[in-house]
């Protein structure tokens, strides 16, 4: 058994380096201990972002959470969600307490950590497993059944992972969480991805192996006891002959609950019998490599029946392979310009799929963000602003206002580093449009500003959910780190879901935090 306490850490600044405006030393609990420097440095943080922020904008103050992370500290859009919110309490999973390798890649363990709204207190960090990773995929997620007991999994890379369920159901009052180990959901595992559906059903989508392999999802009406498979999986790009031919996905649960969209990016991987000219690019006129993610394509999954359909509305035979969604589920032929992650999902006022995607342009280091939308039988696109990656992920969402908003990694030069760079990196900027995604508009720079943050890079911005797998306006998770090889990264939080958390805590949680 794991326990989690959720007692809150006493902390104070003892030491500070006032020509650099450093902090170097933290009191825990009595105790000093070093840590790293920014994640420590949170009041400073918020008053020098206040000071940076233009008059007209309103200022972000997110709360750094977590320290010493890796690549994908908190995961793209592939794999979520990693966060739940239940009875004010939001549950957040991570990979943290990393360390460096010689490789380069830094090992990490999956980590839990608790937010009181209220508050703005975070509990102490848990680690879930005895053994680090140096695997990104490993990366956690977490989510609440219908009869709130916390369910995590990690370690899903070609594997089943590790899948551990609360003991009991959350109350409001609980101080600890005993854990205990839930049932192997699937053989094999990559990119899970958990929503709860209607008619008491649960729903995991995932892919079944390594990169060519299939895409499938299983269902729980037993809370997560048991799960069955549909006959068929979904996709299976290479199925009929087009060797190593793969997709990356992303997907987003209807808004009555009875379907589930499913976007999905289409590569040759060109690994078995490998051959160099199949990465031959005639938009750059160069080889490029399976990194380059091409077209967007879509299907629909009704859950009660199984049946899966196109953006026309027409049954698809599954498993879909490349030449079959090429002529029946393609929505937008990207002409050779290429992506990394696939596109972040949501819902219109209309509650139809859009998406949010990032996509290379004259060049291979010159990137945009576009916005898709279907109008009428035509899918349309309009470009955002640009993009310094194509593995820059982002968050796209409506308001109850009808109001699009844009969570994009920004940047205009392309980012090019070590280990901690490979997958991205910029300035969260939220963009906004209030015409169905015609135009568009910068709103404000969300990733924190000042000097101590000069040189940071920024990714994999998404949302913090309620148990039923809406999101919580105003709040955002994401990491950011500064040195291109150490894994130093840091994970933050920031919490505008109500005017009382306007400074996320900080005055409120004081008796917690004890920062001064």
């Amino acid at each position: 058994m794991c326990l989690f306490s959720s007692d809150m850490l006493r902390v104070e600044c003892v030491k500070i380096r006032s020509n650099a405006m450093m902090m170097k030393m933290l009191k825990v609990d009595g105790q000093l201990v070093n840590v790293n420097i920014v994640a420590v440095f949170l009041a400073l943080s918020l008053l020098m972002a206040t000071a940076n922020a233009s008059a007209d904008e309103p200022t972000p103050v997110p709360l750094v959470f977590a320290d010493s992370g890796k690549l994908k500290m908190l995961y793209d859009a592939r794999q979520r969600p990693q966060s739940v919110c239940l009875h004010g309490r939001v549950f957040v999973v991570f990979n943290g307490d990393a360390e460096p390798t010689e490789n380069g890649k830094g090992r990490a363990y999956p980590m839990f950590i608790s937010y009181e709204r209220l508050t703005g207190a975070f509990s102490k960090p848990l680690r879930f497993a005895s053994e680090s990773s140096s695997d990104h995929h490993d990366s956690p997620i977490i989510w609440a059944d219908r009869a709130n007991h916390l369910h995590v999994l990690f370690g899903c890379h070609k594997s089943p992972g590790t899948h551990l369920v609360s003991a009991e159901p959350i109350l409001s009052d609980a101080k600890t969480i005993e854990w205990r180990k839930g049932v192997e959901i699937a053989p094999k595992m990559s990119y899970p991805c958990v929503f709860r559906m209607r008619d008491g059903t649960d729903l995991i989508y995932y892919r079944t192996n390594g990169h060519t392999s299939t895409w499938t999802y299983r269902i729980s009406r037993d809370n997560g006891e048991s799960w069955s498979v549909p006959e068929t999986d979904i996709t299976d790009m290479d199925a009929k002959g087009r060797l190593d031919w793969s997709s990356y996905q992303t997907k987003i649960a209807s808004r009555d609950k009875s379907s589930l969209h499913v976007v999905y990016t289409d590569y040759d991987d060109n690994k078995h019998q490998a051959d160099p000219s199949r990465f031959y690019n005639p938009k750059y006129d160069t080889l490029v490599s399976n990194e380059w993610k091409y077209n967007l394509s879509y299907l629909k999954i009704d859950v009660a029946t199984g049946n899966v359909s196109n953006s026309s509305g027409d049954l698809l035979k599954t498993p879909v392979d490349i030449e079959y969604s090429k002529q029946n589920c393609e929505i937008w032929d990207t002409q050779g310009r290429g992506a990394g992650v696939p596109p972040a999902v949501a819902l219109s006022t209309a509650g139809e799929p859009v998406f949010l995607h990032v996509l290379s342009g004259e060049t291979l280091k010159e990137h945009h963000y576009h916005f898709v939308r279907k109008v009428d039988e035509s899918w349309h696109t309009t470009l955002i602003t640009s993009s310094s990656h194509q593995w820059n992920s982002g968050h796209l969402w409506c308001g109850e206002d009808g109001v699009l908003h844009a969570l994009l990694v920004a940047g205009e030069k392309y980012l090019e580093g070590g280990y901690m760079d490979r997958h991205g990196g910029g300035v969260i900027e939220e963009w906004t449009s209030k015409d169905d995604g015609v135009t568009w508009q910068k709103y404000r720079q969300v990733s924190p500003a000042g000097q101590q943050y000069h040189g940071w890079k920024f990714n994999n911005v998404q949302p913090v959910v309620k148990a039923d797998g809406s999101l919580i306006e105003g709040m955002l998770l994401f990491y950011g780190w500064k040195d291109q090889d150490k894994p130093e990264a840091c994970a933050f939080l920031l919490d505008e879901s109500s005017r009382e958390h306007t400074l996320n805590g900080i005055e409120q949680g004081k008796n917690h935090h004890g920062i001064r």
